[in-house]
């Protein structure tokens, strides 16, 4: 959690203080580019707390903008940031199934918002965050007990899994469990094993089996398993083998997607690739941002330019999941 004193002053002095102890240079490019990208997410919010355009109605975009919002650091119940992050929990609150606990109509808005509320709590003075939040828990582990892969798919009730999907569960169930909320080692082991049969050969993940490694199921592959504190596992070491070999390739599929995960992968699992890769990625960022602040990509603006950001948000360091 964040103490009241890391809340104090601007998010840019904080984080340049937190490295000038003996870690990096925040870089001089990310705060304007960081700023414009969240100007962009204020102004076209909408009153219900979402964004009109393209995905931007889904919980899970909602959920992906206003972790953006928190991890540059401000105070979250009075900071600049303060009403539009309420906005974007309240429409992530009244879009869950008060009965089941089902945030959205998939599992992957149900990950991305259910991340949110767990990032959230503790910082954001919210009564209806809680119960919220421990009903989408819930729903996760009542979804995994019954699933035969030991994973998550679309549908709380499907009996099949994937990576992608079990990726976006599976980092919500590790930030509840950093907010204080029990998650049985049992729910994390089965993941982690549903993952290991899923990795091909050649360090990749495929995607419901040894099917095709790509670079965005690889980066999430091996993020589960160094937020699993996993990290000298072969698994997590041939699955960043795949990465630093294909790193620099800017071209992805879904590549903001990608973007999101490969930050954390390498962040968490090998650091100093983590700055030759951040340092790339901050060019290509700032060349395609747009001149409103957002980033375009095939799932609208809004998921763009949020997981643009949060891509470059690991920097920061203010969100506990992004925590080593």
């Amino acid at each position: 959690m964040l103490c009241a004193g890391l809340l104090a002053g601007t998010a840019a002095a904080r984080a340049q203080d937190v490295f000038g102890r003996g870690e990096d240079v925040l870089p001089r490019e990310l705060e304007p580019m960081y700023r414009r990208g969240l100007a962009y997410l204020v102004k076209t919010q909408t009153e219900l707390g979402c964004w009109e355009a393209h995905y931007g109605k889904q919980p899970g975009v909602v959920g992906l903008a206003v972790l953006a919002m928190l991890a540059h650091g401000d105070e979250p119940n009075t900071g600049p940031y303060a009403r539009p992050i309420r906005k974007g929990l309240s429409y992530i609150v009244g879009s869950a199934n008060k009965g089941t606990g089902f945030i959205g109509d998939s599992m992957y808005n149900h990950g991305f918002a259910t991340l949110a509320l767990a990032e959230a709590y503790g910082m954001v003075e919210m009564p209806t965050l809680q119960p919220t939040l421990e009903r989408a828990i819930g729903l996760i582990l009542a979804s995994q007990a019954q699933n035969k892969a030991g994973a998550w798919r679309y549908k709380p009730d499907s009996k099949d899994a994937d990576s992608t999907v079990s990726g976006a569960i599976l980092v919500a169930l590790f930030a509840a469990r950093n907010a204080g909320f029990g998650v049985p080692e049992a729910a994390v082991t089965k993941a982690l094993d549903f993952y290991r049969r899923v990795q091909n050969s050649d360090g990749g993940f495929g995607y419901v089996n040894r099917s095709r490694s790509n670079m965005p199921r690889t980066a999430i592959g091996t993020l589960m398993f160094a937020l699993a504190k996993k990290r000298d596992e072969p698994e997590c070491r041939s699955g960043l083998r795949y990465l630093q070999a294909r790193i620099m390739n800017a071209q992805q599929g879904y590549y903001y997607y990608y973007l999101y995960y490969v930050s954390q992968s390498l962040f968490q699992a090998d650091p100093e690739t983590w700055v030759k890769w951040n340092t790339f990625n901050m060019v290509q960022l700032k060349q395609s941002q747009n001149a409103d602040g957002s980033w375009t990509g095939q799932h609208g603006p809004a998921f763009s330019t949020a997981a643009a950001l949060l891509s470059l948000a690991v920097n920061y360091r203010f969100l506990p999941i992004y925590e080593r």
